[in-house]
């Protein structure tokens, strides 16, 4: 498997059921309607939902969709912290010679590595979705949860909301509109060496403080949460 996903620091990920208070500019997908571009030795197809800044050489941050369809390597992505996140399917077995060997097998529950690491991957029960967030590490910094109560994104952070299940609310902002499984927004943050202003950059939506929430509407709702911060 190449891991050419256009695929995060284990002590900034977690899983909790509260996200904190957060604002922003959300953007609204659905991973059905997007694009999906196959890996180029068959292993797999990427959907991507957000790179940034758009149209740069290289990405400060990235989240997208990948489907893995059989064994094989991921690349490495070198000065890049990275997060994943079991969707769909039995799981995926990722070992990193003399690093580590985990099974991620629990949809929903974020497991966060460095990109530096070349890794080797294995499908114990055949092909599996996940969720990708990469941080260029000393731009940004992600932190990725499961959450199940209202959150709002934080003034200068970029971040994602991906449905896992039931239905959620954006209220208002991205159409307000309502969100079931595979659906979701992302919403911009600020360049960190940018000096943005983050109480008036209107142009771009990026830390305007919109007020957008995200709401849970359903006895069964649960999303994934990543917060995209400037590095410190």
């Amino acid at each position: 498997m190449n891991d050419t996903d256009r695929t995060d620091r284990t002590d900034r990920t977690d899983r909790t059921d509260r996200a904190p208070r957060h604002h922003g500019a959300p953007t609204r997908f659905d991973v059905e309607a997007l694009a999906a571009g196959r890996w180029r030795n068959g292993g797999g197809a990427t959907r991507e939902i957000v790179a940034r800044p758009a149209g740069g050489e290289e990405f400060g941050w990235r989240a997208s969709v990948a489907d893995i369809d059989a064994d094989g390597p991921f690349s490495a992505f070198p000065g890049v912290d990275r997060t994943l996140t079991l969707l769909a399917g039995d799981g995926v077995r990722l070992c990193a010679p003399g690093e580590f060997d985990r099974l991620i097998a629990v949809a929903g529950e974020p497991f966060a590595f460095s990109g530096d690491l070349a890794l080797d991957a294995r499908l114990p029960g055949g092909p599996c979705r996940v969720l990708n967030v990469m941080a260029r590490r000393g731009r940004w910094a992600a932190r990725v949860a499961r959450i199940t109560a209202m959150a709002e994104p934080s003034p200068g952070h970029g971040g994602l909301l991906y449905v896992l299940s039931g239905t959620w609310r954006t209220d208002p902002g991205a159409g307000a509109g309502v969100l079931t499984s595979g659906q979701g927004v992302w919403w911009d943050g600020a360049e960190p060496d940018a000096g943005t202003d983050m109480d008036t950059d209107t142009d771009t939506g990026a830390g305007t403080g919109g007020g957008t929430t995200f709401v849970p509407l359903s006895p069964d709702a649960a999303a994934l949460w990543a917060d995209i911060a400037p590095a410190d």
